[in-house]
């Protein structure tokens, strides 16, 4: 707080002395500071607020995203002779701009007589920042048809409106727009590229900008934003060896960069090197900070170690609702229900209020277990805390729906939805495929490319999913053409899974087997384990014992490949073979853990695995179990004659 001593010596000075401690106010993070003290500028004093005063004024404004005080401070500024200032009203377009207030952004700024870059740069960067591509190009066409050249900050907007739509070639297109405007040395533009082509998926190019950068002009910033591009693509490795790089060049790592480095950890395989990072995090000094905690709490439960995120959200003095949400989060990717359903409740007793990302992740939760009731409880929930409206929590309930089989509700939310974008007709098509339903799928895959949407990568392996499961080989080729010579999109290694799959259904064992040789890229298990699992089918010994050499050498403590192989001898009467494979188990010590099936009861989850007698109500349980056993052989004994007969 303000002390009086403080404003009774304020009293006594001029406007710039309000000015300098308002200024203050705001450079140190306290914006409601700063409000208060021009208020008392305002009531208590005879100094009146100048052209200098309301910018720093709507700065603090804009930090609170707080529209009725942005409101005021506008309308304080009307009654004065600085409603017509060009600094003044480039401040009122960003304070309503950080309101989210596009269009009172739009009104300020043509009701000004004079603009200058800045002023430009305030609209451009706030509708880019929002992801309005349209307003953008239009204010764009107008600032250049004013003569007005684009600076380093408009650049950087523009890259920052291209990266949200991830579209590659506007980014490339507005990359060489700046390097025409002269700002190839601009290393705050470079960072920006570096991002932008990260999220475009295009870590080639990203590595291209870094390594262009001169190194007199390299900074942290420089190196986090490409260890970021890392931990978007998850290259855990590749962003190690970035930042040993980095420390052997003498750059000292800040909160950003430990972040950046700790979120590429989203793998078990890397857990080890998150533990490395976490201990680096203590003994430079920012393991108390929430943002570090949030993201380790996060990186633990990624990684597969629930039990250590939980201790860190445990040990943690302050939680905010990312700490809940990344929590949540990890539960659900577990697919433990009933933890996830428990802190949220803990969360929302705790005043915290769930976010649509705590929905998304419990809504993600619901579909990985079957909890179809529970899903639409949190269906009802979203609906009154008003989050329905987001498109990504509809798409997540779409994806629960198909997931639970409830393909009538998923329909229904589709044909209500007022916004469909490529992800909620690419989830649809998917929970179609999902659900045996292929002709639904392509009928649907049919439909929105009429409707004019283009379909991504993930589209494509939804039809291509669907193609599998009924087994349409030929419709799977016209998809795969259409994908690489119509979109020009690169088939990734699970379209490739899926042709694999579709050719094994048909016994096309050679044809598939080709396909693996010709692919542009290197299988992985998938690719190998759909074709073992075809040379089971049809009985292809050669084959099968080609695929799963390759599967030992990728997978060699996988039970999967050991087992498909003895069961393709088994049916070859191979059997020096089976206990072949038996011994190799043995001696490399492969554990097949058996199966788990889950059954959900007023709400609790509870878990079976084969001759399972270790559950609490497993005498009622048994005893259930024996009275079905009689009461279908009572079934069968009834039918057996009238079967005979027939």
């Amino acid at each position: 707080m303000v002390s009086a001593n403080a404003f009774a010596v304020l009293d006594r000075f001029s406007v710039a002395a309000w000015n300098s401690r308002i200024r203050e106010a705001v450079s140190n993070g306290d914006p409601r500071k700063a409000l208060l003290i021009f208020r008392h500028m305002k009531l208590q004093s005879h100094v009146q607020p100048n052209n200098f005063t309301f910018p720093f004024v709507a700065k603090a404004c804009a930090k609170l995203s707080d529209l009725t005080c942005s409101r005021m401070i506008h309308a304080h500024v009307v009654k004065t002779s600085y409603c017509s200032d060009i600094y003044v009203q480039t401040a009122l377009v960003d304070m309503y701009v950080k309101c989210c207030r596009l269009e009172c952004a739009h009104q300020v700024f043509d009701d000004m007589s004079v603009r200058d870059a800045v002023s430009w740069n305030a609209m451009v960067v706030g509708f880019s920042q929002m992801g309005f591509f349209d307003r953008v190009c239009l204010l764009f066409r107008r600032m250049r048809g004013e003569g007005f050249v684009p600076d380093a900050v408009t650049i950087m907007g523009l890259t920052q409106l291209v990266s949200k739509l991830k579209d590659e070639k506007l980014l490339s297109s507005v990359h060489c727009f700046g390097l025409k405007c002269g700002y190839e040395d601009d290393v705050s533009v470079a960072n920006t590229w570096i991002s932008g082509y990260a999220k475009c998926r295009n870590f080639c190019s990203a590595e291209k900008v870094f390594f262009g950068i001169d190194l007199y002009y390299l900074s942290i910033v420089s190196w986090n934003a490409i260890i970021a591009g890392c931990a978007y693509f998850e290259e855990w490795v590749k962003a190690i060896e970035i930042y040993r790089w980095m420390l052997h060049d003498g750059y000292r790592p800040d909160l950003s960069t430990l972040v950046n480095l700790l979120s590429s950890f989203a793998q078990p395989k890397s857990l080890q090197y998150g533990m490395l990072m976490h201990a680096h995090a203590i003994k430079v000094g920012c393991d108390s900070n929430i943002t570090l905690l949030n993201t380790l709490v996060s990186m633990y439960s990624k990684c597969g170690d629930i039990g250590s995120a939980r201790h860190i959200f445990v040990q943690m003095n302050e939680r905010s609702r990312v700490t809940w949400t990344a929590m949540i989060g990890g539960y659900s990717e577990q697919g433990d229900l009933d933890e996830a359903l428990s802190l949220f409740y803990k969360m929302e007793a705790s005043g915290e209020k769930p976010d649509l990302v705590t929905i998304v992740h419990l809504i993600a939760a619901c579909g990985k277990v079957g909890a179809l009731d529970v899903g639409k409880w949190i269906d009802d929930y979203s609906v009154s805390k008003g989050l329905k409206n987001e498109i990504m929590v509809c798409n997540s309930l779409l994806d629960m729906y198909a997931k639970c089989g409830s393909l009538e509700c998923a329909e229904n939310l589709f044909r209500s939805m007022n916004e469909k974008s490529v992800v909620s007709w690419t989830t649809l098509i998917s929970g179609f495929a999902l659900n045996g339903k292929s002709q639904e799928a392509l009928a649907q895959f049919d439909l929105m490319l009429k409707q004019g949407i283009k379909p991504n990568h993930i589209t494509f392996l939804a039809v291509l999913q669907a193609c599998s499961h009924a087994g349409l080989l030929e419709k799977g080729w016209e998809m795969l053409n259409t994908m690489t010579k119509k979109y020009h999109i690169n088939p990734g290694l699970d379209h490739y899974a899926c042709m694999i799959d579709i050719l094994g259904r048909r016994g096309k064992l050679k044809e598939a087997l080709e396909l693996i040789q010709k692919m542009p890229i290197e299988p992985d298990t998938a690719i190998w384990g759909a074709l073992l699992s075809a040379c089971k089918i049809h009985h292809n010994l050669e084959i099968g014992e080609y695929a799963a050499r390759h599967l030992f050498r990728l997978e060699p403590q996988a039970a999967a490949p050991y087992v498909e192989l003895a069961n393709i001898y088994a049916l070859a009467k191979e059997w020096d073979g089976v206990a072949d494979m038996r011994m190799k188990m043995k001696t490399n010590q492969v554990m097949k853990y058996p199966g788990q099936s889950l059954i959900q009861v007023d709400g609790k989850l509870s878990s079976f695995t084969v001759e399972d007698r270790l559950h609490s109500q497993r005498r009622q349980i048994f005893e259930t179990l024996d009275g079905l056993v009689l009461q279908m052989k009572d079934e069968i004994h009834l039918f057996a004659p009238v079967e005979f007969l027939s």
